[in-house]
């Protein structure tokens, strides 16, 4: 009777353990800053592991190469250090190309819906069609929409899914208004859709607008801080110059306008940045 009793005892420990520790938040991993940066850059094959080799690769034959043309070591190091985030920029450049192109393509892709809402389509039956008749830039997430749709049967879940693709504030404020109407129905969503695409073309307007003004004042900054390395360079090519830098003294000089010139085109790039868009991202279980 006693061990009988000592095992219901145990049992009921047990099965109170188990269920504090199924209420417990699962604590999903922190993005990467490098994984993010891929994810806004469209880039779905290319994986973190695959970023920091092509930066390792690049720092490694950069330095190398200024190593053999000036023989400074100082003068290699920095290249390398500098020549290794190159990848990293270039992931930026890319994503600020791609946010630009989907922030374009929004409108004309809600247009789209409206005319098939119009036109009698139900809403999960028009964003499937923009796989075909919606902006180049976007046809492929929709492509992918529209086979999970397919798959599985739930809008939610495609919608989720397109999010997670997509990765973009514009398009986390479309597929919100998407999925509230989609729960909500009603009579206005033509009306609703047609309010979204205008307020999206005078917010890509804007935003274009400021841009092309502010791009002259990078560049011109950009110049100026590339200016005085290039004399640098070509200083190099003088054994004297060489000599001179290659001392402690010339070291701490080369050491000391590296890190003004990094500071500077910091601050630029501070002063200059527009205010990013903030994602919303609220998915909806199926």
């Amino acid at each position: 009777m006693g061990a009988v009793l000592g095992l219901c005892v145990g049992l009921g420990a047990l099965l109170v353990l188990l269920a504090l520790s199924s209420n417990r938040p699962v604590r999903t991993p922190k993005e990467s800053y490098v994984g993010a940066l891929v994810k806004a850059a469209g880039l779905a094959n290319v994986t973190t592991r695959t970023v920091y080799t092509t930066m390792a690769i690049a720092g490694l034959a950069t330095g190398s190469i200024s190593l053999i043309i000036t023989s400074l070591p100082i003068v290699a190091v920095m290249a390398a250090v500098g020549a290794a985030f190159i990848p990293i920029f270039s992931l930026k450049r890319r994503a600020r190309v791609r946010s630009k192109a989907l922030r374009t393509s929004w409108p004309d892709a809600v247009d789209s819906l409206a005319s098939s809402v119009r036109a009698g389509m139900s809403l999960p039956e028009a964003v499937a069609d923009l796989s075909k008749n919606g902006p180049a830039q976007l046809r492929y997430a929709f492509t992918h929409f529209s086979d999970y749709y397919r798959s599985t049967g739930s809008f939610a879940q495609a919608l989720n899914a397109l999010q997670e693709r997509l990765g973009d504030p514009v398009a986390d404020r479309v597929i919100s208004a998407l999925r509230i109407a989609h729960e909500v129905g009603g009579t206005d969503l033509g009306h609703v859709l047609r309010t979204l695409s205008a307020l999206l073309r005078s917010d890509a307007l804007t935003r274009g607008d400021i841009e092309a003004r502010q791009s002259w004042t990078i560049s011109a900054a950009r110049m100026s801080i590339a200016a005085p390395w290039l004399t640098l360079a070509m200083l190099c090519t003088r054994p004297d110059a060489v000599a001179a830098f290659r001392t402690g003294l010339g070291a701490v000089v080369l050491l000391g306008a590296a890190a003004i010139s990094f500071i500077a085109y910091r601050l630029m790039l501070r002063i200059g940045a527009l205010p990013l868009e903030s994602r919303v991202v609220f998915e909806v279980p199926a």
